[in-house]
């Protein structure tokens, strides 16, 4: 690779179609770097921002990038225009939600004792 190909000009895409970038990255940089990117220019209005470079997830040419795998790697012969700006679009992983809440079992015991009757009971 020579000048120009030894980097690649980038943009991403939020979900909400805005876009963060471009911005130029070396053709060794990996994908956790583009991510570290992501996360350090993420807009501060937007409501679901990355806490951390694991929530990230960026899709290029339709398939999700590895960390270890480096700009070059990614690369696409649909990149391979002269001054081009590359979309990759970018997902956001959301906090697991709350644990559903289990129903509480409740233990009845029904007990008859001297004409009358006792009702015991325990929940889990």
């Amino acid at each position: 690779m020579s000048g120009a190909q030894d980097s690649l000009e980038i943009k991403f895409r939020l979900i909400d179609g805005s876009d963060i970038g471009p911005k130029s990255f070396p053709a060794a940089a990996s994908v956790a770097n583009l991510k570290e990117s992501i996360l350090s220019q993420w807009p501060k209005d937007k409501e679901n921002a990355p806490k951390t470079v694991k929530d990230v997830k960026i899709i290029s040419a339709g398939k999700v990038l590895e960390n270890n795998r480096t700009v070059a790697e990614c690369r696409s012969p649909l990149y391979d225009v002269p001054g081009g700006v590359t979309t990759m679009h970018v997902l956001v992983s959301q906090p697991p939600q709350e644990k559903e809440k289990k129903p509480q079992l409740l233990h009845l015991q029904l007990q008859i004792r001297d004409g009358g009757v006792c009702i015991t009971y325990c929940c889990f």
